[in-house]
Parts: C-alpha cells; structure tokens; sequence
C-alpha cells in the first residue's frame, strides 16, 4: 500500500510539472542538433532580445540568463578559469573593434565619394543609395543557401527576414526610378558597379565574420536614416505640395502587407500601417523602413538572436510536442568545425547501436 502510494505521488508531481510548463515558443528557438558544449550551453540558457521604449527611442537589448553561480572547484581553478575567460573576451573586444573601425573607414570613404558627385543631385544620390543598400541582403542569402547545401546551417528565420528586408530595398529603389534618379547613364553605370563589388565584398566579409558584414550593413543604413531624415527637414514643404509615386502607393498601402511586416523585427506584426498623402509620406515611411533595417541589422550582430516577427503567433501554442531542429555556425570556419565534429558523433552513435 505504501509502494503504490509512493507511486502516485511520483506520478501526480511528474503530471503537475508538465501542466505547468509555459506554453511559450521560447522552449524552441534555440534548439542546434550540432553537439558543441558552446551551443549546448546557449540553449540551457538562451539569450533573449529584448527591445526598451524611453522617450520613443529603441534599444535592443540583449539579456543573458546564464546564472551568476561559479562552478564547484578549487580556488586555484577557479582564477585560471577567470584569465582564461578575460584573456578571451579582451581579445574578441579588440577583434570587434578593428572590425566596426575597418566598416566606418569603408562607409565614411563611400560617403565622402558620394557627397561630391550627388551634393545638388538627391533623387540620383538616392537611387545610388537604394540600388547598394539591397545588396548585403543578397549576399547574406547566398552564403546561408551555400551552408544549408552542405548540412552546416538551416535557420529559416534569417531567409524569411533578410527576403522582406531586399523586397522592402527594391521598392525604396522603383521609387526613385519613378522619380527619375536613374535618369542619366553615369548613374546607372556607378551604381551598377558599385553594387557589383559590394556583393563580392559583402560574401567574403560574411562567411569570414558574419558579425563584422551585418555591423557594416548598419552603418550603410545608418547613413541611408540621416540622408532621408535630412531631406526632409530641408525640403518638407515642397514635398507636401507633390503627388506620391504609384509604386509606393501600391507597396505601402497594398492588401497584402505580410513582407512589410517580416522584417519589422522590432515590432508586432500588423502594428505599424503606413500612410501615403503626398511625396512627403513616401518618404518618411522610406525614412522608418531605413531605422527597421538598422534595427535588425544590430539585433544579429548577436549570433542567434533574428527571429521573425510572425514566429511569435498563436501557431506554436500547438507545437509544444515537436521538436524543430536546427543546425547553425558562426562563419565558414565554424561550420566545417563543427561539421567534423557532427560526423565524428554520429560514428559514435552508430557503433553504440550495433553493439
């Protein structure tokens, strides 16, 4: 009688922990079938995004729960753990320094190449911006297509993201079109390019440090934010007084806005619906779109941390008994790290089962 009460206790707790357990899609973003104790850490303790709202200004924050406690051991281990550890940190700190100082040197020589040919040019200077602006995005798809080829990488957050971000880039770029900017040759010809060269650059940037091509991807929409904000404190009233392009008003005021959404990753979706009166309109929606890129584009300076808006829907609430698997890296070397060590298991695996 006591066994069998011992048992229904048991059974009883089990069953309550697991009604208690959150219906929240947390449980599933980081879930990485490549074993790497790095990874299998991050996913005990997932690094969750965070976004603060002071006086309209955004910070994406990012909040760590690994827990504050040491692991038992020796005071001596403990201190050689500590060097170890600021050793290795101090070094990253420098390695992202000479990153983002190469990036801003890249950007401040583009800018300065740009103010002297589009100083009294905006409509081309922006047709300029919009036709390299787009570009990273297509690099970024192009190395995770290559990694998902091999069996490194399989995230769909960062396609579906980095897609809406170059659809939202190619409606910035009609716009101008429509607006003449790309009426003269010498235009085209440089954007072209440019544009050229930057995706080469941007492939080879990303599969080295995936960190250092989305800081210098900010800094270009850094700069996009303040050319449009300048702009229109310096020409609002005329552009009140023009009609707003067909093309944006079809992009921003269409039926189906679910790409528009996609890569607003700092908001919810269907919370911010754009109006277009007038040119004015356009351009300060283009102007917001340029903050969103900014935005995301710092969110995955951290690795892991882009998650499409629609992730978070009501459709995971019934998901709590599947399990999504995906693989990820940090880079090529990381991938091929990690690939050896994937093959390397999965041998393992396979020998203690035909035993």
């Amino acid at each position: 009688m006591s066994l069998s009460s011992s048992a229904f206790a048991f059974s009883a707790s089990s069953f309550s922990f697991k009604a208690t357990l959150p219906k929240t899609p947390a449980r599933f973003y980081f879930q990485n079938p490549l074993p790497s104790i790095r990874r299998l850490s991050r996913k005990l303790y997932p690094v969750k995004a965070t976004v603060l709202h002071e006086n309209d200004d955004e910070q994406i924050v990012v909040q760590e729960s690994f827990p504050s406690t040491s692991p038992p051991g020796s005071g001596i281990e403990q201190v050689g753990e500590s060097r170890v550890n600021s050793s290795s940190s101090g070094l990253e700190r420098w390695v992202i320094k000479v990153e983002q100082s190469v990036n801003i040197f890249l950007t401040d020589s583009v800018i300065k190449i740009l103010d002297t040919l589009y100083h009294d040019r905006d409509y081309a200077r922006f047709f300029v911006l919009e036709t390299i602006a787009r570009v990273p995005y297509f690099a970024f798809i192009s190395v995770l297509h290559l990694y998902e080829s091999f069996g490194w990488w399989r995230r769909a957050d960062y396609l579906k993201v980095h897609f809406a971000e170059s659809w939202n880039e190619m409606h910035h770029l009609l716009i101008m079109e429509e607006l003449g900017g790309n009426s003269w040759w010498f235009d085209r010809f440089l954007a072209q390019h440019i544009a050229v060269f930057y995706y080469f650059m941007t492939v080879f940037m990303y599969a080295l440090s995936p960190r250092m091509a989305y800081h210098f991807s900010e800094c270009v929409e850094s700069h996009a934010f303040e050319t449009y904000d300048k702009f229109i404190n310096a020409k609002g009233d005329e552009l009140k007084k023009k009609p707003a392009p067909e093309v944006a008003i079809k992009y921003y005021t269409g039926g189906d806005l679910y790409l528009f959404d996609e890569f607003q990753t700092t908001r919810a979706p269907c919370s911010q619906r754009p109006k277009i009166d007038n040119l004015y309109g356009v351009f300060v929606n283009i102007r917001d779109d340029e903050a969103e890129h900014c935005k995301t584009m710092k969110a995955c300076q951290t690795h892991g941390n882009l998650r499409s808006p629609h992730s978070y829907e009501d459709g995971f609430d019934d998901m709590l008994d599947c399990t999504i698997l995906e693989a990820d890296c940090e880079g090529i070397v990381d991938c091929i790290k990690k690939s050896f060590t994937t093959n390397q298991v999965k041998q393992t695996e396979a020998v203690e089962r035909n035993r």
